[in-house]
């Protein structure tokens, strides 16, 4: 089992906590039979937007993410500013064990009828010269990870009368892509899973949303790459608040296919009705630049 930190709970019913050392440890299940939403890849970008707008919306929150990065602060400032409960496990889901101890914390002390697929990674290179554990993290992240969490938390959401899971997909989800290769296939991933386990849980109580997001201004050096794309990559990024904020609007509305953006839902008519054989070199080539202008 990988080096993961005890939880810790950060209520702004209890009294002020320090957050560099997690507080006493308490069964949800039997304590308070709260309702809370998990969310993956929760400490920054896009994870950190979703915590937060449901944080606003008075939902107590489970936060996951790697050791480290700062987990114990956010968790203690949206129950300072929030007056929800929040809590928080650190895991690298690439470790073998990770997944399974995460797991079994979530599932033996609290009551999750909201799960937020979001942990993820990205990336472009070239793929013969693409070391072997970028490519194994990739696929460990965005298809195994997503897949199991999925499948070890549907019987806590199913014992719910309403329940929603949320997976974070791509606008890649829709092509393939040269020098991205493994990323748009693993996010074709979770469109297909998503949509097809959707179909399976009608009438369950348990709804399945995907997301595809296309540029988001993530952090500064996300932002100055895709701005190197040109006029296309400065019109179509969109701030990370204002997808989490509308992705989640529709998951409670249980839209299983989430487009956000008017750019966006161009770029997916384009990648549906322009043949491959097209399409595939276009996006390729704007990859590359991308590539070439960051050496």
């Amino acid at each position: 089992m990988g080096n993961i930190n005890k939880p810790g709970i950060e209520s702004a019913e209890n009294a002020p906590v320090n957050v560099e050392q997690p507080g006493i440890f308490q069964s949800q299940k039997t304590s308070n039979g709260k309702l809370y939403a998990l969310i993956t890849g929760a400490s920054r970008g896009l994870g950190k937007a979703f915590t937060v707008e449901l944080a606003k919306r008075n939902i107590n929150v489970l936060l996951v993410a790697l050791p480290k990065d700062g987990l114990p602060e956010l968790c203690h400032g949206l129950s300072a500013d929030h007056r929800i409960e929040c809590d928080y496990f650190e895991a690298d889901f690439t470790r073998p064990g990770d997944i399974d101890e995460m797991v079994r914390w979530a599932t033996g002390n609290y009551r999750i009828n909201i799960l937020i697929n979001n942990a993820g990674m990205g990336g472009s290179r070239e793929f013969e010269l693409a070391e072997k554990d970028y490519l194994d993290n990739m696929i460990s992240l965005n298809i195994r990870a997503l897949t199991l969490i999925t499948h070890q938390l549907l019987p806590e959401l199913r014992s719910h009368k309403n329940s929603y899971i949320l997976n974070v997909a791509s606008m890649a989800s829709f092509s393939p892509i040269g020098y991205k290769t493994i990323y748009p296939a693993s996010k074709a991933f979770v469109l297909y899973f998503s949509r097809g386990l959707s179909e399976e849980l009608k009438g369950s109580g348990v709804s399945v949303s995907v997301v595809y997001p296309g540029p988001m201004k993530t952090n500064k050096y996300v932002t100055k790459r895709i701005i190197k794309q040109g006029i296309y990559g400065r019109i179509g990024l969109l701030e990370p608040e204002y997808v989490a904020c509308r992705s989640i609007d529709l998951m409670f509305r249980r839209k299983s296919h989430i487009i956000l953006g008017w750019l966006n839902r161009l770029s997916w008519l384009f990648m549906k009705t322009v043949p491959t054989w097209i399409r595939l070199p276009a996006i390729t080539k704007r990859v590359k630049r991308e590539l070439t202008a960051s050496k």
